[in-house]
């Protein structure tokens, strides 16, 4: 299961390559708070974590891509609204 969301992170990272989107802040986002998570973890004992990194980044990649749909949603219905 894994394998297929990271999968898909990366074929949402390539769509939204060129431009600046809430994708990428998302996933670099998601990869900071999992780099903290996974340092405390170290830190309290329990070891690092890479895993943890990598699901930060998917959560918050997917998060990122919820937030470009709704911008698109919006911006489609104010164009819809004007037209009428």
């Amino acid at each position: 299961m894994d394998t297929i969301l990271y999968v898909a992170v990366a074929v949402l990272l390539i769509i939204y390559w060129r431009k600046r989107s809430a994708v990428w802040g998302g996933f670099t986002l998601g990869v900071i708070i999992g780099l903290i998570v996974a340092i405390v973890g170290a830190v309290k004992g329990d070891g690092f974590n890479w895993h943890i990194i990598g699901k930060g980044a998917v959560f918050a990649t997917f998060f990122g891509f919820a937030a470009e749909m709704l911008g698109k949603v919006s911006d489609f219905l104010k164009r819809r609204r004007r037209a009428e």
